[in-house]
């Protein structure tokens, strides 16, 4: 599955976006309500208008104009995670799937995800092991 490209964002970006996500289809002044801190029109205009440019939210040509988010929350949250990834252990999963383990009380369906997650990771590991020695014949 092709993953999306989501660019870095900003606090105040995410901020519209989870309010986009939950909201949907929002005027500037719908925003504006819909945010903490009350911050002013040309302020939420100039942000939804940057994101806008960056592919993030999508503006409607009705008037006046809506927004919606342009991308879901599990490609920020994979694209989060994919940086954390790469800075904190050089790309390796098992220093922070360990430190999560170890640091935090998990529940029985969190342990039952993993244990399944890992299972699917070595049915593909063998399908793959399977393919790469087919193709070897």
């Amino acid at each position: 599955m092709a993953r999306k490209n989501v660019p870095r964002l900003l606090a105040s970006e995410l901020e519209i976006l989870e309010m986009l996500w939950r909201e949907d289809g929002v005027t500037i002044v719908q925003a504006q309500r819909a945010l903490s801190g009350k911050p002013g029109y040309t302020t939420v205009q100039t942000r939804l208008n940057r994101l806008v440019k960056k592919g993030i939210v999508k503006r409607s040509r009705t008037k006046p104009a809506k927004y919606a988010a342009a991308i879901k929350a599990e490609d920020v949250a994979t694209s989060d995670l994919d940086l954390l990834l790469a800075r904190v252990s050089q790309g390796r999963v098992l220093p922070l799937v360990r430190h999560l383990v170890k640091d935090r009380s998990l529940g029985e369906q969190e342990i039952a995800e993993l244990k399944r997650l890992i299972a699917e990771a070595e049915r593909q590991k063998t399908s793959e092991q399977c393919v790469d020695s087919e193709e070897k014949k």
